[in-house]
């Protein structure tokens, strides 16, 4: 081979091996700046999800739909002490008004004991015991020992001096009582239980240890039952008053049967209160407890609760107040248009109160609320068309929602927050997460009746215990139940 060709053929492979190795320099490159995107790509999606994961445990009653009861130690900010001149000592201030044990009027008092003085303190001279019309009174209360009061029947067999047989006294069910508990005690177990949500056992104990009465936890479990037929008229009149009443106060929470997750739900108004518990939150399961539809529904935006009319509804601004919490305390363009409408909010709330309290007339309170509407309303479009992630969304399900905000703004008996139905769901929460809820559809229909009377009886000026008594007694008797209503 011509040392020509030997060095044309050598400057052919040097550019061969030199296109090669630029290629390979070109793939690898590619690739790596494709497995750069790739993780860049994944540490947007991570941060996102640490953000999203962030927003998600710093969620509190102050910045959500959670319930003060969820709240970790230490999760409300604790507000600075104003500086004072001098440290303050603890307890009550000069000029703060006492509060003092009112004494009883004197025809509730049990017993007198009048003390009389024996010698004037002047002039020392023997007095006699003439009554003060109005003498210094001092009280005591005592609670006497209890011991329970039990009435034995017994039914004799006598031997016949003729025949020589032994006839015993009939069974009469009209005198001897099917239960071996008396009215009160049998409601007293109820309240125990069903309203005071004491368990059965502990229910047993405090029998035993306050009245000495010994019971079971089946006798107590079968007692529930009666004083739950018992009561089932007066839950049926109180569903009835509360289907009458104009403005109606909804709310929803979850609630477990033997580890199932149910559904429980109050209506409330001013008269009444009644509770349910369904197998689910649906559409489906909700519109038979509200009956005609009939009135105002106060309540927050559950979807459930579609199947009122808009017009006739007012949507929380409890609900909505919280929600913007959580808008403002986000970073950029979605803490911006939080804070906005939570200002807006604060406003609404500041002249609902002046109006309430008396410091602004109706027709201020009106047109200053119009521009609190208008100013709401922009802000939540300006949220809808920035298409922020978790926040354009919940501002689009709000102004679908338009025409429930300002309900309480045309009607003097409607209010802007559905704080009754969530305070009345409350002592459920608490119930549920003291003993995990109820173990049978028999237990359920004890929780909701029993909570429907307490809480019905209550706005109702009534003695919960007497008249859980008054219906055992008219069971046993075979009378119609009292009335929750009645004066």
């Amino acid at each position: 081979m011509e040392p020509r060709d030997f060095e044309a053929e050598l400057a052919a492979k040097d550019a061969r091996i030199a296109e090669l190795e630029r290629r390979d320099f070109e793939a690898e490159l590619a690739r790596k700046d494709a497995r750069i995107a790739e993780l860049e790509q994944q540490v947007a999606h991570l941060t996102e999800q640490v953000r999203v994961l962030k927003e998600l445990l710093e969620r509190n009653s102050r910045n959500s739909h959670l319930p003060p009861s969820s709240d970790p130690p230490g999760s409300r900010p604790r507000s600075k002490p104003k500086k004072q001149k001098g440290k303050r000592k603890r307890g009550g201030q000069p000029g703060h008004r006492g509060v003092k044990r009112s004494l009883l009027p004197p025809e509730q008092v049990d017993q007198v004991v009048n003390m009389f003085p024996a010698h004037c303190e002047n002039c020392a001279q023997r007095l006699l015991k003439v009554p003060d019309a109005a003498p210094t009174r001092h009280q005591q209360t005592e609670v006497p020992p209890m011991k329970p009061h039990t009435t034995e029947w017994r039914r004799h067999a006598v031997v016949c001096p003729c025949c020589q047989h032994k006839t015993r006294a009939a069974y009469d069910d009209d005198i001897i009582p099917s239960s071996p508990f008396g009215p009160r005690l049998m409601a007293i177990m109820a309240l125990l239980t069903g309203i005071y949500h004491l368990s059965r056992r502990k229910t047993v104990d405090l029998l035993a240890d306050i009245l000495g009465v010994r019971v079971s936890l089946g006798a107590v479990s079968a007692v529930e039952g009666r004083v739950s037929n018992a009561v089932e008229p007066a839950v049926a009149e109180a569903w009835r008053k509360v289907n009458q009443e104009v403005v109606k106060h909804t709310d929803g929470t979850t609630w477990l049967q033997a580890g199932v997750t149910k559904s429980l739900w109050t209506i409330a108004t001013t008269a009444a209160t009644v509770f349910k518990i369904l197998a689910d939150g649906s559409k489906q399961s909700l519109l038979p407890l509200y009956g005609k539809l009939r009135g105002i529904l106060v309540s927050d935006r559950a979807k459930a609760l579609t199947f009122w009319a808009m017009e006739r509804r007012q949507v929380c601004w409890a609900h909505l107040l919280r929600k913007f919490v959580s808008f403002s305390e986000r970073d950029g363009p979605a803490g911006v248009l939080g804070r906005q409408l939570l200002d807006l909010a604060g406003l609404l709330f500041e002249y609902w109160h002046d109006y309430k309290d008396g410091r602004l007339s109706r027709e201020q309170f009106t047109t200053w609320m119009t521009a609190v509407r208008q100013g709401v309303e922009d802000a939540l479009q300006r949220a809808v068309d920035a298409d922020i992630a978790r926040l354009s969304g919940s501002c689009a399900d709000i102004l679908v929602h338009k025409d429930a905000l300002w309900t309480f703004v045309e009607r003097d008996d409607v209010e802007p927050t559905n704080n009754h139905a969530e305070r009345e769901v409350r002592a459920f929460v608490l119930w549920r997460k003291r003993s995990f809820g109820t173990q049978s559809e028999r237990g359920n229909l004890f929780a909701e009746r029993l909570m429907t009377v307490a809480h019905t009886a209550r706005k109702q000026n009534k003695d919960v215990l007497a008249f859980l008594t008054a219906c055992c007694e008219a069971q046993h008797e075979g009378l119609p139940t009292p009335s929750l209503f009645a004066v």
